[in-house]
């Protein structure tokens, strides 16, 4: 498919994540840039990750359910782009 766009039934692996400590929250949040609104909470970085990605293979199977475009992984940091 075009336009940045992967078919539903490929499962993306290298999606940026990214994770940081949340005073109000009291705890690390990590989210997932290409995949709007899919965050999760933990007490620690740890646990944030493995919430992630639990709430990326929600997030995936939901839009598979719902015949919705994945998208490509896109999102990388500014350093990284400064280093290439």
């Amino acid at each position: 498919m075009g336009f940045g766009v992967e078919r539903p039934d490929v499962t993306m692996k290298d999606y940026h994540i990214n994770i940081f400590y949340s005073n109000e929250d009291g705890g690390y949040i990590a989210d997932i840039p290409d995949l709007g609104a899919c965050s999760a909470f933990g007490k620690t970085a740890a646990e944030a990750l493995a919430e992630v990605e639990i709430a990326k293979a929600a997030w995936l199977a939901a839009a598979k359910a719902e015949g919705k475009p994945i998208p490509r992984p896109r999102y990388r940091p500014v350093i990284y782009k400064a280093a290439s």
